[in-house]
């Protein structure tokens, strides 16, 4: 039976073969977060109104997800422009369905008040330097990838699993990514602003590939068409800790169980970077096995293109195996909220985080949820959280 909760943008035969192979299944969330000093940059991003907000976001969301709106948190929810956190759609639909939730800490500046994985990273610098990170710190986090994607998957033979991201200013490190692996992906990208800062992001981008590239041990940028670069290096040149983490989780998690990518543009980067470690390292992964979930702000955004950058990730000639995943999303509405922090999101502030659009597609295909059961447990949540310590 036709799901008309999900639309399916790329790949509709092989993204329709893998919602009706996962119809009816539980997954498991790992959720990954991580920082690059890229967020701190004023107007980059709008997930924390100031700079110093940006510091905490991945603490508070994480906060949230785990305990939810009754808890007092240590580090509250992060004032925004316009709109509400995306956390509190993933919370809603995680503490629904109890589905499993594993937060992992790839490199934050200041640990999360929750139970968590630290996986021994480190917080990146900002991309435009060209050396946001150790190579040592991207090959440990790569490592510790595999093995918790595995760990994960061990016992979801006939489910899958759900990776998720939080990253402030994730979206122009995914574009410092896909341009390196030779994606033509500017202008294409998505950023929780209304209108995409096309111009600020691609600024940051080239000044950080021109550096890497004129460091004498990286002369691997200096030419996009040589296909031996390694792209472990990329990450660690203008990337940040929770790509590889992700990618190693996937790549892992593909040989046993079904995976869902959480989130728009920052899921195709790391799907374009999954492709090009699994052909640079030789690694055995199933690409059939993984979808991009998110939510239809994100797949329709006017001021982004990510069915077109979606597209263009088989054109990248580090992946020449690569290919174009499926791209879902939920087709969720907030035009009917009676919460304006709500209805924002259908002015095109927010859009995603926390594996907002891949809860609902859960929801979707777990419950058979529509949109009225979605929006009453996501408006459940937000007014629990306004009554919480009034």
């Amino acid at each position: 039976m036709p799901n008309f909760q999900i639309r399916i943008y790329t790949q509709k035969e092989q993204g329709e073969e893998w919602l009706r192979r996962y119809r009816g299944c539980l997954p498991v969330f790992g959720c990954v977060l991580g920082f690059t000093e890229t967020g701190l940059i004023p107007g980059i991003s709008a997930a924390g109104r100031t700079p110093e907000d940006r510091k905490y976001t991945a603490c508070a969301d994480a906060e949230f997800l785990y305990y939810g709106p009754e808890h007092k948190p240590q580090h509250p929810l992060p004032p925004l422009a316009a709109g509400a956190s995306p956390v509190l759609i993933s919370r809603a639909v995680f503490e629904s369905l109890k589905i499993p939730v594993h937060l992992f800490n790839a490199g934050l500046p200041y640990p999360p008040a929750v139970p968590l994985i630290d996986l021994g990273g480190a917080s990146a610098k900002c991309l435009s330097g060209g050396a946001a990170m150790e190579i040592t710190t991207v090959h440990h986090l790569f490592k510790q990838g595999l093995l918790w994607g595995e760990r994960l998957a061990a016992n979801m033979q006939q489910s899958y699993v759900i990776f998720g991201e939080c990253v402030v200013g994730g979206t122009t490190t995914a574009l410092a990514i896909l341009t390196a692996l030779g994606i033509d992906a500017a202008g294409k990208v998505n950023s929780s602003h209304p209108i995409c800062n096309h111009g600020q992001k691609w600024a940051l981008v080239q000044a950080g590939l021109e550096k890497a590239g004129s460091s004498e041990q990286d002369e691997i940028f200096q030419s996009q068409i040589l296909t031996s670069v390694d792209p472990l290096k990329i990450v660690a040149a203008v990337g940040d800790p929770m790509q590889v983490v992700v990618a190693g989780m996937a790549i892992a998690a593909s040989r046993s169980c079904g995976v869902m990518l959480a989130g728009g543009t920052q899921m195709l980067a790391v799907y374009a970077l999954m492709s090009a470690i699994a052909q640079a390292y030789a690694l055995s992964w199933q690409p059939e096995a993984v979808v991009i979930g998110t939510t239809r702000w994100v797949a329709e955004d006017p001021t982004g293109a990510t069915v077109d950058l979606a597209l263009s990730l088989e054109k990248g000639n580090l992946t020449q195996n690569g290919r174009t995943p499926p791209l879902l999303a939920t087709d969720l509405s907030f035009a009917d909220s009676r919460y304006p922090q709500l209805r924002a999101y259908e002015q095109g502030f927010v859009k995603e985080g926390m594996g907002a659009g891949a809860a609902c597609i859960a929801a979707h295909l777990s419950q058979n949820w529509q949109q009225d059961q979605l929006l009453a447990a996501i408006e459940s949540q937000l007014e629990r959280l306004s009554t919480a310590f009034h």
